[in-house]
């Protein structure tokens, strides 16, 4: 089995590459879709509203208005969500031990250190300019953009785990030549 990392910057174009990436190839995992399923758990929310102090029925909307506030709760949520992301991205290795090819889309791959547990490694790379474009375009704001891209190690340092980068800042025709002629290489 072929486990493929998949990470970028914030806005990057990381979600649309490794839909491009796993398309008929094999199953991907999303850090994001993890994160969005926690947030639908009734569980979740109780942990959140215990920890943060706040109603359960406002939770997203009230804790991007507490990092906007204070950036250290950032930090705070980050470890509560990481191992709980963590142990379904295990789940779904255990499940998918079978399969050829398995992806993973995971922004912070670096910062958090997973490295080793990918045998390719593709950053997603795109300028600053067009990655807040791209955020701003769904419902984002400047100082959240701020404080989330601040919280990531720069492109430069991450570039360093990676094996191979993907610049994402023409179109999707190009970025479809460009994956596809990378994982042609694993199939």
């Amino acid at each position: 089995m072929i486990k493929v990392g998949i990470t970028g910057s914030l806005a990057s174009g990381k979600t649309t590459a490794s839909k491009i990436l796993s398309s008929k190839r094999g199953p991907l995992f999303s850090a994001d879709l993890a994160v969005k399923e926690l947030y639908n758990k009734s569980s979740f929310k109780s942990l959140l509203s215990k920890k943060f102090g706040i109603k359960k029925n406002q939770i997203k909307k009230t804790v991007k208005n507490l990092i906007l506030k204070d950036k250290s709760h950032l930090k705070k949520l980050e470890k509560i969500i990481h191992p709980l992301v963590r142990k379904k991205m295990k789940k779904f290795t255990l499940k998918n031990s079978n399969k050829k090819i398995l992806f993973y889309e995971i922004p912070l791959l670096v910062e958090s250190k997973l490295m080793k547990f990918f045998d390719v490694l593709i950053f997603i790379k795109s300028k600053k300019e067009i990655r807040f474009r791209r955020f701003k375009s769904k419902k984002g704001n400047k100082k959240l953009f701020s404080i989330l891209n601040n919280q990531q190690m720069s492109d430069k340092k991450k570039i360093k785990f990676c094996d191979y980068v993907v610049v994402n800042e023409k179109n999707l025709k190009i970025l479809k030549r460009d994956l596809n002629i990378i994982i042609s290489k694993y199939e």
